[in-house]
């Protein structure tokens, strides 16, 4: 009985000792889920945010004014506090996982800021690799939205968030965003991001209409919603 009882003893220690083993390596896999895949993007965003910036620089076109693989401007949301935010083409883990905010190619088509209707579709994770995203909970009816090209700075006003949709729900890209309010066609903005925080079992949507637009200055001097 006593060798039973201390064979039982012993497998108890042994499974207790696995049991801090695995918890501690799931903690070590949600800090680099959280924080160093949030290290690296940023990294690697600062790096090609920088090489745009160049080139805006340096030549007399730019991604501002073209739809490239590179770039084509800078998201600056002030409600969210994440600074400026490189906007690429796509919105796959390829895009996203370095950090940026993509545009929508499909479901459907993302207009871009310079087009006279239709709807900027942009999607960055909300949790690790950059976590673009991460406050938009925080944007409220009547924040700004701002996107900066090489050449024009797009000043929208959010006029409506929708916390919690299905992921499938694809209506919120369209030209005239569905469930937004809006009846006729327009210059709309739509950030979308996974929701609650660290799942993706819904989207997050925030809707904003284009309010005006300023040419950027040589001193590329910024609007009044970032000063």
């Amino acid at each position: 009985m006593g060798r039973a009882r201390s064979r039982i003893a012993g497998a108890i220690s042994v499974f207790g000792e696995l049991l801090i083993t695995a918890g501690v390596l799931m903690g070590l896999f949600v800090v680099y889920s959280l924080w160093w895949t949030n290290v690296l993007a940023d990294r690697e965003a600062g790096k090609q945010s920088d090489a745009i910036r160049d080139s805006w620089a340096q030549t007399d076109t730019g991604p501002g004014a073209l739809d490239t693989k590179d770039g084509i401007g800078f998201l600056h949301v002030p409600a969210m506090n994440n600074g400026e935010v490189l906007v690429k083409k796509g919105t796959g883990d390829d895009v996203l996982n370095h950090g940026v905010a993509g545009y929508y190619t499909d479901p459907i088509k993302s207009a871009l800021p310079q087009d006279k209707s239709g709807n900027f579709t942009l999607a960055a994770h909300r949790d690790g690799h950059g976590a673009k995203f991460h406050n938009i909970h925080k944007i409220k009816f009547g924040d700004s939205i701002v996107f900066e090209t090489k050449d024009t700075w797009y000043v929208y006003k959010v006029y409506k968030t929708l916390p919690q949709t299905s992921k499938y729900n694809v209506e919120v890209l369209q030209p005239v965003p569905e469930q937004s309010g809006k009846t006729k066609p327009g210059r709309y903005i739509t950030l979308t991001t996974c929701t609650p925080i660290l799942t993706s079992d819904y989207r997050y949507i925030v809707w904003g209409e284009l309010e005006r637009t300023e040419k950027v200055d040589k001193d590329r001097t910024k609007p009044a919603e970032l000063r």
